[in-house]
């Protein structure tokens, strides 16, 4: 049976996959000559990350087709419902990364506090000879200890947050509309742990009263999450990380409240056009970016690939 990785699958996968008797084809198939791959390679099982769309063409007129799978967490770039109508299965990894995007939010927010994002683009050309005035203009960074960070979206990712937040002693408080309560094990290297509860609240009084704001919900439908509005409720000086999907925050009113220095810096590392995003966006000295790469670490891939191949197996029964 043909399993056919079209954005990549990492090697442990390949060979938990390989073991039970599949053949992976990790050839990238192009988008429109995706359809016909399928049908003349008899594919049973389509992995996918979020370059690749499945949609109602593909579901439709791709008869081999017995899985779907998602290397991640946010499967919108699959037609899920309907495909699951079809009869086809549908599977995604969701606590695979989960570590993994928790850790780049806060590089982006160290970036942030310490200008990393404006010093790592400024240093290489001026450095040598400006390295005085340099020194001056990042000289007002600030600590994440001891502040508040609101999270959006208490999900096994902004989970993952809030252990790290309450590790570095940061004030936690989030909003959820799923999930009144979230219970916190922080565990230590030395087997010891602490365990916390964290009560969600309105997403007006997260917005109101964070210093450190950070995304982690699907991706809207229906506009922003994060827009005009929203940014004026927010505290002077707040800073915002997404880290979930492009179109959560609107592009255009986040670099209005940076100019205007309501927000104090962002991260993003997810656009509204990927991937061909605003180049004000990626250009800004206050926006720390990444190419959508919160599931990109070497233990994130072996989990994703792991998982993965002992659902196939699973569900294909070999």
């Amino acid at each position: 049976m043909k399993v056919l990785a079209n954005d990549g699958l990492d090697q442990s996968g390949i060979d938990a996959l390989t073991e039970k008797g599949f053949e992976v084809i990790t050839q990238k198939v192009p988008q429109e000559l995706l359809l016909n791959y399928i049908n003349e390679n008899k594919i049973c099982t389509l992995l996918v990350r979020s370059a690749t769309q499945v949609r109602k063409d593909i579901i439709d007129n791709c008869p081999s087709l017995e899985i779907i799978g998602r290397g991640g967490v946010g499967m919108d770039n699959i037609d899920v419902d309907y495909a699951r109508e079809k009869g086809i299965h549908v599977i995604n990894t969701p606590a695979a990364s989960s570590e993994s995007v928790a850790e780049l939010v806060f590089a982006h927010l160290f970036s942030g506090a310490r200008f990393l994002q404006d010093s790592n683009r400024k240093m290489p050309l001026v450095g040598d000879t400006e390295f005085a005035s340099l020194k001056k203009s990042y000289a007002a960074g600030i600590e994440l200890k001891g502040k508040t960070i609101g999270i959006i979206g208490m999900g096994r990712i902004g989970q993952e947050v809030a252990k790290i937040a309450l590790g570095l002693g940061m004030r936690v408080i989030a909003a959820d509309n799923m999930i009144g309560k979230a219970s916190i094990k922080v565990t230590f290297y030395n087997n010891q742990y602490i365990n916390v509860d964290i009560e969600t609240e309105p997403l007006q009084d997260v917005l109101k009263h964070a210093d450190f704001i950070t995304l982690h919900i699907p991706a809207q439908k229906n506009g922003y999450m994060i827009s005009t509005h929203e940014f004026d409720m927010m505290k002077d000086g707040v800073s915002i990380i997404n880290c979930s999907r492009g179109g959560v925050i609107d592009e255009e009113a986040l670099l209005e409240a940076l100019d205007s220095g309501k927000v104090r810096f962002a991260g993003l590392d997810v656009f509204i056009n990927e991937p061909t995003p605003s180049k004000q966006i990626i250009s800004h000295p206050k926006i720390s970016v990444t190419p959508h790469t919160g599931a990109s670490t070497l233990e994130a891939q072996d989990r994703i690939g792991i998982s993965l191949a002992d659902q196939i197996s699973s569900i294909l029964q070999m």
